[in-house]
């Protein structure tokens, strides 16, 4: 019997807001029970930390200068092999709930919509409604109204597809696409339910929050208020699982674009390689992800539409530039990133190694890049300390800038070339056993 499958998907959420990963707010406790029981993937990052770039990502399983969407404003090609098309042709019916943006207009016109049977959707949700007023449109263009708080709105609506959905002879294949915990674009703010609109206030913040400029004291409260009805809205479709018996047969994934750093690391809440930015919840829980494991080693939101259709037996199509979550070995992951600037990072489970292109302008990649970036991530897992500029540290870039461009000519496609830093400087020796640590010892780094 095929799994019915369900992508629970938020905007721009951080990995520590869940409890699992140690967050000490008790915002998740429906997301960490699904840890507990699937497969909980500590290390997850997103393609680019750009709203559409990710999102194309999320529908084809290609990076975003496969898809041809490396910026937001670029729709998806209207062939583009998406998850709606894939599992569509494999017999499934497909349905898609929430937040787009990957269209060109509102409502998204039918030869935009990815080939998604059903079809309940805002483009840009964001400019379409507001924390109490939800409008989406339905496949035909025709406007409709969701009451209630955003997140609940939309969960009723997938509650309700779900329902109609489990009486069909079809599996089903539900994309719901929460907008929250996205800022409020016009007011710049982010709305959290009344019940807990002052919860938060003055709460724990992580490091790179507490200490660096930005605007998280000032929103934090908003953000984690939204996440708390997120995770509620997930316990209330995992409890429509087992009220109409489908829990068993329902392979479930919740994940993020991308997360948000609270213009702490530029002038908006993303479009950077810190983890802040690029590091995400990931937790599949079903068929083939059952049991409380823990993946530590770095993967990448790349790897979810493999996964998908991994799981729903369908093969895999040669287009894919990842690899079920379940089958992945990878030590690293590129990200890349645009808009702000034309970057590439690597992360593995210890460093992260950041280039960027200064004078690129708005292209989705260039052929000569700088290093800029470089943290241990065990010594300094917040990226409050750039050790590019370290003398000691210049054999470690060297490597990870060999496996960084090796990272680029097999996804991208092309050969590029990295500067090291210009001036390096001495900031104080290691002691002999740690230098002996950072050495390559003939391996890989980790």
């Amino acid at each position: 019997m095929r799994p019915n499958v369900i992508v629970f998907f938020t905007d721009q959420q951080r990995w520590d807001t869940v409890g699992a990963a140690g967050c000490p707010l008790g915002l998740t406790p429906n997301l960490d029970l699904m840890a507990r029981r699937g497969t909980f993937f500590e290390t997850a990052c997103t393609t680019n930390p750009v709203c559409a770039p990710a999102r194309a990502a999320m529908q084809t399983g290609m990076f975003p200068t496969n898809t041809g969407v490396f910026r937001n404003n670029v729709p998806l090609p209207t062939d583009a092999p998406t998850l709606g098309r894939l599992f569509g042709a494999a017999g499934y019916r497909t349905g898609y709930i929430g937040k787009w943006h990957l269209g060109t207009q509102d409502p998204v016109p039918t030869e935009e919509q990815a080939g998604y049977e059903d079809w309940l959707a805002s483009n840009l949700l964001e400019f379409t409604s507001d924390a109490y007023r939800t409008v989406v449109s339905d496949g035909n263009g025709e406007p409709v109204f969701l009451p209630g708080y955003r997140p609940d709105a939309l969960t009723d609506a997938a509650i309700r597809y779900v329902t109609r959905a489990s009486a069909d002879d079809r599996p089903f294949m539900l994309f719901l696409s929460l907008i929250e915990p996205h800022h409020q674009n016009e007011h710049d703010d982010y709305p959290a339910p009344e019940v807990y609109r002052n919860t938060y206030t003055g709460a724990w913040l992580p490091p790179d929050l507490a200490t660096l400029p930005g605007t998280a004291h000032q929103h934090a409260a908003g953000y984690y208020g939204q996440i708390k009805r997120v995770d509620e809205c997930l316990g209330r479709l995992r409890d429509a699982l087992v009220s109409l018996d489908l829990a068993d047969d329902t392979l479930l994934l919740y994940t993020s674009d991308h997360g948000s750093h609270f213009k702490t690391r530029n002038s908006e809440y993303k479009r950077s390689p810190h983890d802040g930015s690029v590091r995400v919840p990931l937790v599949v829980e079903g068929p083939g992800y059952r049991g409380g494991s823990r993946v530590t080693t770095p993967v990448s939101t790349v790897d979810v539409v493999p996964t998908l259709l991994d799981a729903a037996g369908i093969e895999l199509p040669d287009h894919l530039d990842g690899v079920p979550l379940r089958e992945s070995r990878r030590d690293a992951v590129l990200i890349q990133v645009s808009e702000s600037e034309v970057g590439r990072a690597l992360r593995t489970s210890r460093w992260k190694y950041y280039v960027h292109a200064p004078d690129a302008g708005d292209v989705p990649a260039a052929a000569t890049y700088t290093e800029r970036a470089l943290y241990d991530l065990d010594a300094d897992p917040y990226e409050l300390d750039n050790l590019i500029d370290s003398v000691n540290h210049q054999e470690v870039a060297a490597e990870l800038r060999k496996r960084l461009t090796d990272e680029i000519a097999a996804i991208e496609g092309q050969t590029v070339s990295v500067s090291p830093y210009p001036e390096p400087r001495d900031r104080g020796r290691f002691p002999e056993t740690t230098v002996r640590r950072l050495k390559l010892d003939g391996r890989r780094l980790e």
